[in-house]
């Protein structure tokens, strides 16, 4: 019997721009499309809410976050790492 294959989950990088709730961040990931007709770049921006377990993520810190399976309503990204550290005053 063949076992399931399973696909390999998508990855996004962006920043935190929210980190009130418990062990929920969310983060903000901003690509760039290039316009069909006048071959000009837009900034597309899309926030997605990911699980944080250990709270560690704090506001401005850029961080990679990978699809994986609801972990509540809004839910279904987890942060893998953070790539780069606000820097704190």
């Amino acid at each position: 019997m063949a076992t399931k294959q399973r696909g390999i989950p998508k990855t996004r990088v962006g920043r935190v721009i929210g980190n009130k709730m418990d062990k929920t961040v969310v983060v903000e990931v901003r690509t760039k499309v290039l316009h069909p007709r006048y071959k000009k770049y837009l900034q597309r921006r899309r926030s997605f809410k990911a699980h944080d377990v250990n709270n560690s993520c704090q506001l401005g810190d850029k961080v990679e976050i990978v699809e994986s399976r609801p972990i509540s309503k809004t839910k279904r990204w987890r942060v893998r790492k953070i790539v780069e550290s606000a820097i704190q005053e």
